[in-house]
């Protein structure tokens, strides 16, 4: 299921306890990879959507194979520049128009309009400058709503019959938007990317300034048995027409950009939890095994009913390894923290057939490189955040976040009698 072995599993625990983040750095070299190799008529640029695991040394060393930095707010970007990116990598996306814009910019740092309002502060901060725009293109595409960032469901970007908004604030402030954003959601059908793309680039066919066009990213990764994985050659190939097409037509060759996150890291992580307890509720109910994670290091199944692969690994070898219907419970005092939902639906439970557990045994979750660290019910309960590793590609583990204490959750309290 992941790129642990039991042996590996029983030494991390030992080293650096649960629950745990696990990353594996080759997993993550050979995504990086491929999405570098994603096919193109022109120039091209890939960027890791950093919301999906933002921890610094995940981002230096996708940095380092060629990759720039989508940050979904100022704090993202801070937070990139202070783990080395250089700020000409950088470009803000956000639903919130950040605080420490003008810095950003001063720095290098490009940014991309979500809104007219947010196109409007930029010009008055920043007359006569380059800008991108984020252009909602009327369809998206997604495993459910939450995902879908495309289409009339979705507040994400300018609404495309409202283009010529952007034009009368561009001009009132003399920008030249040079930059052209839009994102479906997540899918892997590369006829659905095709029509996007189409859409995109009829829109910016009325941006006549626009040299850059990207795509975002939302690419499907294959998690549990039974999925596909999108295949960005595919993809790629799908829209290269298109784009010579564009050139043709209107004298540009535009500069292709996406932003994958998940399909970047999702298969290159894994949570390592402690079987705490193992309780049933009579013959006509359940089997749970209560964990030391949960929503606080692993929030996407009690948001949208998301599946991941998981495994009981025994504490020890040589024991009776039978199979029962189990569910898996998290460690927070809330009836929806469990790891085991329904396909899709966070309030039905779904058990599996796991390995019978017992108190000390390991449970592991898979798939949990993206939108596990990064997205999480963080404190609840106070639990303090986890700790991370990185599996090294000489076989080393090295830790790469400490674990929190305590004292760490409670520092910006004020305390008065």
């Amino acid at each position: 299921m992941t790129f642990l072995n039991r042996d590996q599993i029983r030494r991390l625990r030992a080293e650096y306890g649960t629950p745990l983040y696990v990353y594996d750095q080759k997993s993550l070299e050979e995504s990086a990879r491929q999405v570098l190799a994603f096919p193109h008529a022109y120039d091209f640029t890939a960027r890791y959507a950093m919301k999906a695991l933002p921890t610094a040394a995940i981002i230096r060393l996708l940095n380092r194979m060629g990759l720039h930095i989508d940050a979904s707010s100022g704090f993202e970007a801070e937070r990139a520049i202070k783990a080395g990116v250089d700020p000409s990598q950088i470009q803000v996306t956000a639903q919130e128009l950040p605080k420490n814009l003008k810095s950003l910019v001063d720095q290098g740092v490009l940014f991309n309009a979500s809104s007219v309002h947010q196109l409007e502060a930029f010009g008055k901060l920043f007359p006569g400058h380059s800008v991108s725009v984020r252009i909602n293109p009327g369809m998206g595409s997604g495993h459910n709503n939450r995902t879908n960032v495309g289409g009339p469901g979705s507040s994400f970007g300018i609404w495309h019959e409202q283009l010529h908004r952007v034009k009368i604030v561009a001009s009132e402030h003399q920008l030249k938007v040079t930059g052209m954003h839009t994102h479906i959601g997540s899918g892997g059908d590369p006829e659905v990317w095709k029509r996007c793309a189409r859409l995109s680039l009829a829109i910016a066919a009325q941006l006549p300034e626009v040299t850059r066009l990207s795509l975002g990213g939302g690419f499907k990764v294959a998690r549990m048995p039974g999925e596909t994985t999108a295949d960005l050659q595919a993809i790629g190939l799908a829209l290269i027409e298109d784009f010579q097409i564009f050139s043709k037509e209107h004298g540009r060759e535009l500069h292709l950009e996406i932003e994958p996150g998940t399909f970047l890291v999702a298969n290159a992580g894994a949570i390592l939890a402690n079987v705490m307890d193992v309780v049933d509720t009579g013959e006509d109910g359940y089997v749970f095994a209560k964990t030391d994670t949960g929503m606080t290091e692993f929030l996407r199944p009690n948001l949208y009913g998301a599946q991941h692969p998981i495994e009981v690994i025994p504490a020890s070898d040589g024991g009776k390894e039978d199979k029962i219907d189990l569910l898996i419970a998290g460690h927070c005092c809330e009836s929806g923290d469990v790891m085991t939902p329904a396909a899709g639906d966070p309030e039905a439970l779904a058990p599996r057939q796991l390995i019978r557990p017992v108190v000390g045994d390991t449970v592991m979750i898979g798939g949990a490189g993206a939108y596990c660290s990064g997205l999480a019910g963080k404190h609840y309960n106070s639990f303090p955040e986890a700790a991370e590793v990185l599996l090294t590609r000489s076989e080393e583990f090295k830790l790469i976040r400490k674990r929190e204490i305590l004292d760490q959750i409670v520092r910006n309290e004020i305390y008065e009698d």
